[in-house]
């Protein structure tokens, strides 16, 4: 158990220290797109990236907050059906 402990440190230490080896290729489109020019569509690319990456990013925060939300209404919806069909009171 004690080494199987000590070679999943070790693993994990490796695989961290072998990516941070080479962090400057992580974007090879930021070169492009952050070239100077003189067209202002070209210069405008780089905000453009950078919203569409946000986008992106918030999607997946409003698919479980919306589905989440809306279980939670379906929830309360069935305990006022059942706190009627019974007799209780909701809490």
């Amino acid at each position: 158990m004690r080494t199987l402990k000590a070679l999943l440190i070790a693993l994990t230490l490796a695989t961290g220290t072998t990516a941070a080896v080479t962090p400057l290729q992580a974007c090879p489109m930021c070169k492009v797109a952050n070239e100077e020019s003189q067209d202002a569509a070209a210069a405008a690319r780089p905000r453009a990236y950078m919203y569409s990456i946000l986008f992106m990013l918030s999607m997946p925060a409003t698919i479980f907050t919306f589905f989440g939300v809306t279980f939670y209404r379906l929830s309360k919806k069935q305990q006022a059906i059942n706190a009627a069909l019974t007799g209780d009171s909701l809490e």
